[in-house]
């Protein structure tokens, strides 16, 4: 669960660093300004949201069962 979570933090970092610099809006790497690095930070940022959703799932039920 843990392994999980911090994946997903970090994805979700990285993620939104390469959307702002594939929009422009974080300059100075060749990355600046790239649509294309832009739509893989979408990629990156929504797989993070997906392992952080599963482990607050798996968390949840882990909650429920012990509680």
């Amino acid at each position: 669960m843990w392994i999980r979570g911090i994946a997903g933090v970090v994805l979700c970092l990285i993620g939104a660093v390469w959307i702002a610099q594939g929009t422009g809006a974080l300059h100075g790497s060749g990355m600046s300004g790239h649509g294309r690095y832009a739509l893989l930070g979408v990629v990156v940022f929504l797989i993070g949201l997906a392992l952080l959703a599963w482990a607050w799932r798996i968390r949840g039920s882990r909650l429920r069962r012990t509680g």
